[in-house]
């Protein structure tokens, strides 16, 4: 029976389908994806007469924010899609940036797929670098967080 080994979490990459500037850094290498989970709500219903249970029913699927983090760049389009979507928060209301599908892809150690998850709709609400500190010899690391829609499984 041949033995099965459980992939490494270290390979993987992020490809921003959607934002201006194919070719430059839509095809990302971050350090860290987190968020990537979902999560079924439910009702609680008392039935009367019945004090043994209370019944749950499901509703709906709740996705948190997808959190990544990354050296920074100075000039990116990553970095001119986050700051278009921030400035049309705060200045213009005009919600004018796109949102962009995401592409997360487990890899082996060949670069080879194996898992593929497809982040629907995402768009920035939050970004903030790492401290910086004298004492400190550390990368600046910026955190990227965003909401989206759905995901679902391809691979």
């Amino acid at each position: 029976m041949p033995s099965y080994h459980p992939p490494a979490a270290f390979s993987f990459k992020v490809d921003f389908l959607d934002v201006p500037g194919a070719g430059g850094d839509t095809e990302q290498r971050f350090q860290e994806v987190s968020g990537l989970s979902v999560e079924i709500t439910t009702d609680e219903l008392n039935e009367g007469g019945e004090n043994g249970f209370t019944y749950k029913l499901p509703k709906r699927a709740k996705y948190p924010n997808l959190v990544l983090k990354r050296g920074m760049l100075p000039n990116s389009a990553l970095r001119q899609w986050l700051q278009d979507a921030m400035s049309t928060y705060f200045i213009a209301l005009d919600f004018s940036f796109k949102p962009s599908d995401i592409l997360i892809t487990l890899q082996n150690e060949s670069g080879d797929p194996l898992a593929v998850w497809k982040v629907m709709q995402a768009y920035p609400v939050k970004w903030n670098t790492s401290d910086f500190k004298a004492a400190d010899n550390a990368l600046v690391v910026e955190t990227i967080e965003l909401a989206y829609q759905f995901f679902e499984r391809q691979q």
